[in-house]
């Protein structure tokens, strides 16, 4: 029987330092795991270090690794930096990405590049990595999108590159399946993060806005409870893609 209690347990959340991916690792510590928060720049370091102290101040462990998600070396220091310091990994949720909203004919075979490695790439090497690093009933989630399920144009290389990792996600499930490891992802509709806002016209907002059933965008309050849901009592739910976004896109 799996123990879904998060207390005592090591999370390693890539992109763990802001928006999404700070609200998770505060709140697994908040629930008592010990955070290994990843961050993948210079840029973002400020980021890390608050989120980190601020669950340290409230009596909770954490640590910051910085690392380039793209260069598999990095993914792999990460994994090894979280087990030299807690002894230990029991879930790993990524929620590293990049969105780029550009006509087909005008995506460079630059854009292209990037979002493979920052979208896919990343997300395979996270993957694998948690496969190897994980104790047995561990937990594995990626964050991808509810693009995926979406009739749209002008994301082909968000979406495209988001889209192989709900086969990732089904094929680590099965061959992870027999240590009791489960394995899923989350696509969020358009989150009210800076992330969304930068590509975004008022009016492409609106629109988004006006697009679930429920009204709104996604708030990431809405989605860290179905995350740590996946990672504690949902751990019967494996290889599957979740869509979490107020009736936005459905399949």
């Amino acid at each position: 029987m799996a123990d879904h209690s998060l207390r005592g347990k090591v999370a390693v959340i890539g992109g763990g330092a802001k928006n999404l991916g700070g609200l998770i690792s505060r709140t697994f510590a908040a629930d008592g795991a010990r955070v290994v928060v990843h961050y993948n720049s210079e840029s973002t370091r400020s980021d890390a270090e608050k989120t980190v102290s601020e669950i340290t101040g409230k009596g909770g462990e954490a640590l910051a690794i910085r690392g380039d998600f793209t260069k598999v070396a990095d993914v792999v220091a990460t994994f090894a930096a979280a087990k030299d310091k807690f002894g230990r990994v029991d879930i790993a949720v990524n929620t590293v990405g990049k969105v780029l909203k550009k006509p087909f004919l005008e995506t460079t075979e630059e854009d292209y590049d990037s979002m493979a490695a920052i979208n896919s790439k990343a997300a395979y090497f996270f993957i694998r990595e948690a496969g190897k690093a994980l104790e047995d009933h561990g937990k594995i989630c990626t964050i991808v999108t509810s693009l995926l399920a979406a009739y749209t144009g002008l994301y082909s290389t968000y979406g495209g590159m988001k889209a192989p990792v709900e086969h990732f996600t089904r094929a680590a499930s099965k061959e992870f399946g027999p240590r009791g490891i489960s394995v899923t992802a989350v696509g969020p509709g358009p989150m009210d993060t800076p992330f969304f806002y930068g590509q975004e016209t008022p009016e492409a907002v609106a629109y988004h806005k006006s697009a679930s059933a429920l009204g709104g965008l996604t708030k990431i309050e809405d989605i860290v409870p179905l995350i740590r849901f996946l990672v504690t009592d949902g751990w019967w739910i494996t290889g599957q893609t979740i869509f979490a976004n107020g009736g936005y896109t459905t399949r």
